[in-house]
């Protein structure tokens, strides 16, 4: 991994495309329900906040491995919000 400034950099720009994947689900289906698509938005929020938290953390035995695993939740919750933005109907 490159640096801290890059993950959360990765962090900001992949939570912010999903979010803006929901902002472009209810642009295009204005009669659909949207409490779903809100509930996403949230958890992405929720996501972004827990993760930056994590790489913000002093107190860590092994720093690169430490990010390497926020960077694997990174895509491993992303990856779950997606699921949930293509479920949408």
């Amino acid at each position: 991994m490159a640096s801290v400034r890059e993950l959360k950099k990765d962090i900001n720009y992949v939570l912010g495309d999903i979010i803006e994947a929901v902002y472009i689900w209810e642009l295009t289906n204005p009669k659909k329900d949207d409490k779903k698509a809100e509930a996403i938005i949230d958890d992405a929020i929720n996501v972004f906040d827990e993760l930056i938290t994590k790489v913000n953390t002093k107190d860590v035995e092994n720093k690169k491995e430490h990010f390497k695993a926020v960077n694997a939740e990174l895509e491993t919750k992303g990856r779950a919000l997606i699921d949930r933005i293509n479920k949408l109907s």
